[in-house]
């Protein structure tokens, strides 16, 4: 009887082994916000040819840290105040449901295990280190941190939502860039609402952890390229999606209802 030989794993292919390098670059802060790249630049610094890197650019393009404009060429995208909140109600989403999710499903040792890494987050965090190799280990944490909660809802296609969707890499983009601290013992107090057996309480918690990071993000980005945010401090601090669908089905009235006036005059 022959034995079977060891299963070997794939090498990643030059465009995705492009794309991991240069996207750990942008989270690394070693290409900024709005700065300029270059495909030759890249190939000649990765030892590629042309064609790997162009598929890692159009894919990083595609996920939003990389544009192109015309007569700029490619650069780090600057985000706005729309994207940031684009970003976030995604990812709110897609958490306040793992929130829920998680505190009704994941077992005793998931629970411990969360609280452990709460705790080592809320300890990193604390050390407010400016090293970027220790920095982007804090944010690669981080987003297994989120990914775990999504993970042990036992919602496959809820947690691929949340990885495909890139809101998590996008969130720590902004972190690198703004510099933005965490409040204290931030991830700890989620974690001890998740684990409570309140599924409202959860994704109520869920919410406004996510929300408090938007807000900070905005300013900070806001400070940093004097972008007009005025209306975030217009906004009240959460507006349910209710109150949302009865203010845009006034709008939609109030428009009907002055065509219908100017079309009988």
């Amino acid at each position: 009887m022959r034995s079977q030989s060891p299963r070997v794993q794939a090498e990643p292919s030059l465009a995705m082994q492009a794309y991991i390098q240069i996207r750990n670059k942008i989270l690394k802060g070693e290409i900024s916000l709005g700065q300029a790249v270059s495909r030759r630049g890249f190939a000649a610094e990765l030892g590629m040819s042309l064609v790997p890197v162009a598929e890692a650019i159009q894919r990083l393009e595609a996920e939003g840290m990389l544009e192109s404009l015309p007569r700029v060429g490619t650069r780090v995208r600057i985000p706005s105040a729309n994207d940031v909140r684009d970003r976030y109600i995604i990812r709110e989403a897609l958490e306040v449901q793992c929130a829920r999710l998680f505190c009704e499903r994941a077992s005793q040792a998931e629970r411990q295990e969360l609280s452990a890494m709460a705790l080592r987050l809320d300890k990193t965090a604390r050390q407010n280190s400016n090293d970027d190799n220790t920095q982007f280990e804090f944010q690669s944490f981080h987003v297994r941190f989120h990914m775990r909660i999504a993970e042990c809802t036992g919602c496959i296609p809820l947690y691929d939502m949340l990885e495909k969707n890139q809101v998590l890499t996008f969130n720590w983009l902004c972190d690198v860039v703004t510099e933005t601290q965490m409040p204290a013992h931030w991830h700890s107090d989620l974690t001890k609402v998740l684990s409570a057996g309140d599924p409202d309480a959860a994704a109520l918690a869920m919410g406004k952890h996510i929300r408090t990071r938007m807000k900070d993000i905005q300013s900070a980005i806001a400070e940093r390229f004097g972008a007009d945010l005025s209306w975030i401090h217009r906004r009240q601090e959460a507006v349910s999606m209710d109150e949302l669908f009865l203010k845009a089905s006034f709008r939609r009235q109030r428009r009907s209802a002055s065509k219908t006036t100017t079309a009988t005059r």
